[in-house]
């Protein structure tokens, strides 16, 4: 195999289609677009749904009610999907639910509705549940419990809290505090000593003025 054996595959590259080269052409005269109107002339531009100036499809349509975006959807379980799964005195949760492929989303809260009936007493662990059930499975023995749902942007947006800063051994604190001792110390006697000279100068002095007047 060489280079010159080296092409591209069949259909990636094509002749450029050349139009307004006269009949034998084939895309002489009008190239190809037909005479006159609209898409005949350069700049025309087909508006989506435009249907030639009737009544587009989307106007004709009836329309009625409204789609909430704030609705919440719930991946629904039954009672007779319960009794049939789980034995008795098993807690069910929405973990368990994903575990055994009764709900397929992790992402959709659960709901737990009363068709069928239950036998068995469980303890089932949903995020919300409908009268009915809740009745059923409280009058087989069992109970129930509402889940709060948190989603991940939720737990994203939980503050960080900051570890507080270790305290110093009592060790490595006892030589600083004998150091400022000990420098207290030293400083004590100079005041001490500056009063005394303080108190000296003052006596020479009264005694001189004494010594002055007796004499």
């Amino acid at each position: 195999m060489n280079l010159s054996d080296l092409k591209p595959p069949k259909g990636a590259k094509h002749t450029k289609k050349r139009v307004g080269r006269g009949y034998g052409s084939g895309n002489g005269v009008t190239s190809g677009r037909g005479h006159k109107g609209q898409k005949s002339r350069s700049g025309f531009k087909r508006k989506r749904g435009f249907e030639g100036g009737q009544m587009p499809l989307h106007r004709r349509l009836p329309k009625r009610g409204f789609f909430n975006p704030f609705r919440v959807e719930y991946a629904v379980v039954n009672l007779d999907t319960l009794a049939e799964r789980f034995e008795a005195g098993t807690v069910v949760t929405p973990e368990l639910l994903c575990e055994r492929g009764i709900v397929r989303s992790r992402r959709k809260p659960i709901k737990v509705l009363a068709r069928g009936e239950i036998d068995r007493a469980l303890t089932v662990k949903a995020h919300k549940f409908s009268g009915r059930a809740a009745e059923k499975i409280q009058a087989a023995g069992g109970s129930t419990e509402v889940v709060t749902r948190t989603s991940a942007a939720e737990a994203d947006e939980s503050p960080v809290v900051e570890a507080a800063p270790e305290e110093a051994p009592a060790e490595e604190t006892a030589p600083a505090e004998a150091a400022q001792s000990i420098e207290a110390a030293d400083e004590a006697p100079a005041s001490d000593t500056a009063t005394e000279g303080d108190q000296g100068e003052a006596g020479t002095g009264d005694d001189g003025e004494s010594q002055d007047g007796d004499a």
